[in-house]
């Protein structure tokens, strides 16, 4: 396997943890808003959970991208 296949799929690796870090300030802002405020939580959850989604969905992209490198494509 070539080394730029390791050399990419740490670049991914990167890209999930940066990820994971986004899903993390999205929750601890929305555990903040909503323990200042409680009465705006029915508003803040639908973006809490959208913004949770599109975060997770980067993550799983890369994951693919990962292993799609790591297996060769379609070799």
């Amino acid at each position: 396997m070539e080394p730029m296949a390791y050399i990419s799929a740490a670049i991914c690796a990167v890209t999930m943890t940066v990820a994971s870090w986004g899903v993390t300030k999205i929750w601890t802002t929305i555990i903040t808003t909503v323990g200042r405020n409680p009465q705006v939580k029915k508003d803040v959850d639908i973006y809490g959970w959208a913004g949770f989604a599109a975060v997770e969905a980067i993550a799983l992209y890369a994951l693919v991208i990962a292993l799609v490198m790591l297996t060769g494509g379609s070799n």
